[in-house]
């Protein structure tokens, strides 16, 4: 799939901006807080409805709108759909597919599908638990819509359950009302998990032959799921998937075991919330132990592994790589290319001309004081500077 259209409201620096798209490379040029980035990530919002670079959604509305919106014509096999999203402030999201509104936002998952390369991507290999928590989960709604109403359930249950726990202990011993939300957290905790050990099993070899074709001189890589429920981490090395109906019973037994600890913290201490993609570095943890070149090695090879992983199951998804070549050595940029030259569609953001590798021709816009054109193919040739108009 590819997007031909866009059109920003009121979306972070953009007053207003639209671009037309063709499938291959689109290349747009700026100087950093000129807004490229922020048009690529509305892009990326279609089809996550949420940001990568923020948690929330307040940063994404434009100061001094109640509201952004985003537009985008998706071409799936010849097929064209327009897929609308408005922010707000204050009030529920809105959404609309061909302007005929729909019930929810998550209708519209599915559309557009991305996979994003970014600079905060350092922190799937550095950062806390929960940043790879969000990979896994994020690439199961890329996979299949239906993965953000699962999510959905379980955050909401998660939410009532630790909110039950922290008044836990001032229940004089009746334990009933917690016994149902354990039941509830159980079973929306194992389709939750059992999506990610297939996920994670589907996932790993992909990441390790990108691994392998960025990083050849490096030890080998690997991506396994881990529970804090002892029980459920076992069948994180197994090869056949879990059914939930097995990994609700061993979260339920967990639970029960644990229930005075949980009390007597007032919080959730079993359950997906919990758990963590492992990532190694031949025999050892990939963080703390991995050095920066072969962290960034390994992030690119979890992004590239997601996008190989999606081609194969279906649509392609759009590639975007926001302002990652001026991270990347050489070698890491010619691995990065070879994928990206091959994609029905790829959008690259980057400060100067000079920072993306030959390998990716295409179109070229140019970003700068709120406004942004394509280059001609004149211009390019003749190395027209961003900032001059066209002859």
């Amino acid at each position: 799939m590819y997007v031909r259209h866009l059109s920003v409201t009121d979306f972070r620096s953009w007053e207003q901006a639209d671009l037309d798209f063709s499938p291959g490379v689109s290349v747009l040029v700026g100087a950093n807080g000129q807004g490229k980035t922020n048009l690529v990530e509305a892009v990326g919002y279609l089809a996550t409805l949420a940001s990568h670079r923020v948690a929330g959604d307040a940063p994404l509305i434009r100061r001094d709108a109640s509201s952004a919106s985003i537009r985008a014509v998706a071409v799936n096999e010849g097929r064209e759909l327009t897929v609308q999203v408005e922010i707000a402030s204050g009030r529920a999201n809105r959404a609309r597919v061909n302007r005929s509104p729909v019930r929810s936002p998550r209708e519209v998952l599915g559309i557009v599908r991305t996979v994003v390369f970014a600079p905060e991507d350092l922190a799937l290999v550095r950062g806390d638990p929960g940043e790879r928590r969000r990979f896994l989960d994020d690439l199961l709604v890329a996979r299949a819509p239906r993965w953000a109403g699962a999510r959905a359930d379980y955050d909401k249950v998660l939410r009532q359950r630790s909110a039950l726990l922290k008044t836990a202990r001032h229940a004089r011993g009746d334990t009933s009302t917690l016994d149902v939300w354990d039941a509830h957290l159980a079973r929306a905790g194992a389709v939750l998990v059992a999506g990610r050990l297939e996920l994670t099993a589907a996932l790993a070899p992909h990441v390790r032959d990108a691994y392998a074709a960025v990083a050849p001189e490096s030890e080998p890589v690997g991506a396994r799921y881990r529970s804090r429920a002892e029980t459920v981490d076992a069948l994180g090395g197994e090869a056949a998937p879990s059914t939930p109906e097995e990994i609700e019973a061993l979260l339920l037994d967990e639970m029960r075991r644990r229930r005075n600890q949980e009390i007597e913290r007032g919080v959730c201490l079993v359950g997906p919330h919990r758990d963590d993609l492992e990532l190694t570095l031949g025999t050892g943890q990939a963080k703390g132990y991995a050095s920066h070149g072969e962290s960034w090695s390994l992030a690119l090879a979890l992004r590239l592994g997601a996008f190989e992983l999606l081609r194969g199951e279906g649509s392609e998804p759009v590639l975007i790589l926001d302002d990652v070549f001026a991270e990347l050595d050489a070698r890491r940029r010619r691995a990065l290319a070879r994928t990206a030259v091959n994609a029905e569609q790829v959008l690259v953001t980057a400060a100067v001309d000079d920072d993306v590798p030959n390998d990716l021709q295409g179109a070229r816009f140019v970003v700068d004081s709120g406004t942004v054109r394509e280059m001609s193919a004149a211009a390019r040739t003749t190395g027209g500077a961003p900032g001059e108009p066209d002859a």
